[in-house]
């Protein structure tokens, strides 16, 4: 037994529209995948937005709470919830007989049909024209992607971008007709828009419903297409918008915009914008997570007497103490100086890797001191040849 759609936003099973709305938000902010460090963050997020889905729509949820969480999903894998039902006990659906002890009465009066003739009344078979046609769908969701600089993904930032999508037709608002098209009922649905086929099995009679070909689920035809669209109801434009991007966001995380995708069907809601984010690689930065790292170089009496010097952050340049007697290669950390963490508190830090260079060439001050200090330690080496190859040799 699946947990149920109320067990999953955690509401009552008389919440209100507004209640089950409100929990969704809070499940959303806390398992949206982009936020949430729960290993099973998706699936949570998938499962309380299907919930939240469901249980404002009411003909979906009248049929949810007469039918069970689990017979509920087998029947919307069989043939989805398609608006044929006529509203809450209307004529086009449920029918009137739902009064009764039996969830199931006024649905033809007998189970002989087996499943198909349950299917059949929440899935079609409606009396009057246009009763078993598509209910509204929910558009697709479209993506797209965008690039900021490091400094942007940790301050945050407001982008605008141009996305090409496709959008209702304004001249035929999405009909694809103009209004003084003549129209008559399709003869392939007889205006139902959808045809059905029957199928006796072994569990009895299986019916299959299915958006007519010939109308598209309209139940109607034109006599003309809108110029415009050439009757898709749709037309390509390119819109401009701004997101929100937030301090922290990694390279390779999505946004999502709600209702900015493709236009739905029958009066549907628009799907959704899912914007893949690029963060630019940094000359100075290397990411991992919420730390940074950089690589500073100093020289050699640097390392050997110990000095300060200064280190870039991603809000400006801080002094770091290099103690005497530093090794090429040793790194330090600076704590607070990496990347904000995403939508919590704190920053990462700054790792910073030290360097030792040596020079490429010595003047005869220089090399007459560093003879001097490989002798007074024992070394019996040519400076220009030996010293310096063995410090580089060592980094």
């Amino acid at each position: 037994m699946s947990e149920d759609f109320y067990s999953v936003l955690g509401v009552s099973r008389d919440a209100s529209e507004d209640e089950v709305k409100q929990a969704y938000r809070e499940k959303a902010s806390e398992y949206h995948p982009d936020v949430s460090d729960d290993p099973n963050a998706d699936e949570k997020f998938k499962q309380a937005k299907k919930a939240k889905e469901v249980l404002t729509d009411d003909q979906k949820r009248q049929a949810y709470d007469q039918m069970g969480h689990d017979r509920f999903e087998q029947a919307e894998k069989r043939g989805g919830f398609d608006g044929g039902a006529g509203g809450r006990g209307g004529a086009g659906g449920m029918g009137g007989g739902m009064g009764g002890g039996d969830p199931f009465g006024g649905m033809g009066g007998n189970m002989g049909g087996g499943m198909g003739d349950i299917f059949e009344q929440f899935f079609g078979g409606g009396g009057g024209r246009g009763g078993g046609r598509n209910g509204p769908q929910q558009g697709r969701d479209l993506r797209t992607s965008l690039t900021i600089e490091l400094e942007e993904a940790a301050e945050g930032v407001q982008k605008q971008f141009t996305v090409a999508r496709p959008e209702t037709c304004p001249d035929c608002d999405g009909s694809g007709h103009p209004e003084s098209a003549d129209a008559e009922t399709c003869p392939e649905c007889d205006g139902q828009g959808q045809t059905t086929q029957v199928q006796q099995t072994a569990l009895g009679r299986v019916q299959q419903t299915q958006t007519c070909r010939r109308c598209g689920g309209d139940g109607t035809l034109y006599s003309e297409s809108c110029d415009t669209c050439g009757g898709d109801g749709r037309v390509r434009n390119e819109a401009t918008l701004s997101v929100d991007i937030p301090a922290g966001i990694a390279d390779g995380q999505t946004l999502r915009m709600e209702r900015e995708g493709a236009p739905g069907e029958n009066n549907g809601p628009k799907g959704d914008l899912l914007i893949e984010v690029s963060v630019r690689q940094h000359p100075e930065f290397e990411r991992d997570g919420d730390d940074l790292a950089h690589r500073a170089a100093i020289s050699f009496p640097q390392a050997t007497f110990g000095t300060s010097i200064e280190v870039p952050t991603l809000s400006g340049t801080v002094e770091m103490d290099i103690p005497s007697g530093t090794q090429s290669g040793e790194t330090f950390r600076l704590g607070g100086k990496g990347m904000p963490r995403l939508r919590r508190r704190g920053k990462g830090d700054l790792f910073v890797k030290v360097q030792v260079v040596t020079p490429d060439q010595l003047n005869e001050d220089q090399r007459e001191a560093l003879e001097a200090f490989a002798e007074a330690g024992g070394e019996e080496v040519e400076v220009e040849e030996g010293f310096f190859k063995k410090i580089k040799n060592s980094l």
